[in-house]
């Protein structure tokens, strides 16, 4: 496992976007994987951990995120800029396989996104030669209805501080609760990487607390959005355009993604496979064993 980072560019400025990067860099399939709104790339560590020895796994820090640069303009936390971004780390990440194997060898992509993560990638895969292979959706779809858009706003803290790590672990167990069961481990696990120490030996989380502010206007006229998120999120005209092999994972009480959207995207995408947990809402955190191989033997196949 190994730190890395690129500068991306967004509003006539760069700004610093870090991954971690799993598994040898000069094995040609690679996994991206991008998280959820609030969340950051550590969230991926055992998925990662497991797929590591077959494939090159990269898991990156969305901007305002976890290791990334917070943008200076917050109206720029937009799916504009997530998607130019996310296009940089897929360029990044085929380059090695180039330089191994010759300009000609290319790398197969395959891209892993929870919630925000995966409407990033189903964007970018929807796209005319995008090399995007094969998509997994992490509890999220075309269709995400405004009641589950706000409470997840709701999430975003406004410089929330905590005053020790048994606190951070708290706030962690309360609010991802939906994620399902974990273990002692795991929920310690988030809660190390979802905060950092300040100078005055507490803790704040780790993202910019304005990540929100962005979540109004377009994509691009192509794929528009809607003029504001909080209406619901309808990409079903996106869903038309995917043709590569889809998995998506549901939690079974999950309220962003519906079970009448599942349905629908089977209608529309007879080929969809569709694997939905018990005991969890949004989102499967790809933790257990269970949902770990269940995205191993799709990427594998």
């Amino acid at each position: 496992m190994r730190r890395e980072s690129f500068q991306a560019l967004a509003d006539g400025s760069f700004h610093r976007i870090a991954y971690m990067d799993w598994g040898s860099v000069s094995n040609p399939h690679v996994v991206v994987c991008v998280h959820g709104l609030a969340r950051n790339s550590r969230d991926f560590d055992f998925l990662a951990a497991a797929l590591a020895p077959r494939c090159r796994v990269v898991c990156m820090d969305v901007a305002g995120r976890g290791e990334s640069e917070w943008l200076e303009k917050k109206s720029y936390y937009s799916f504009s800029t997530y998607q130019r971004d996310a296009a940089t780390m897929l360029a990044r990440a085929s380059a090695p396989a180039r330089r191994w194997f010759g300009r000609r060898a290319g790398s197969k992509i395959d891209w892993v996104g929870t919630s925000m993560g995966g409407l990033i990638g189903m964007l970018l895969a929807a796209r005319p030669g995008s090399p995007i292979r094969r998509l997994v959706l992490n509890d999220v779809g075309p269709l995400i209805p405004w009641s589950a858009l706000l409470r997840m706003k709701g999430y975003i803290t406004r410089g929330k501080s905590f005053k020790d790590f048994e606190e951070v672990e708290a706030y962690f167990r309360d609010v991802c609760s939906s994620f399902g069961p974990l273990t002692d481990a795991q929920w310690e696990h988030l809660a190390r990487h979802g905060a950092r120490l300040t100078d005055e030996g507490g803790y704040e989380l780790r993202y910019d607390p304005k990540i929100g502010d962005g979540l109004h206007g377009h994509v691009d006229p192509e794929f528009p959005l809607g003029p504001d998120l909080l209406r619901g999120i309808d990409l079903w005209n996106v869903w038309s355009k995917l043709a590569v092999p889809t998995l998506v994972l549901r939690g079974a009480e999950s309220d962003v993604l519906r079970p009448a959207t599942v349905q629908e995207m089977k209608s529309r995408k007879p080929d969809v496979e569709v694997v939905e947990f018990a005991g969890v809402g949004h989102a499967p955190a790809l933790m257990s064993d269970e949902q770990i191989r269940v995205v191993k033997e799709f990427l594998l196949r």
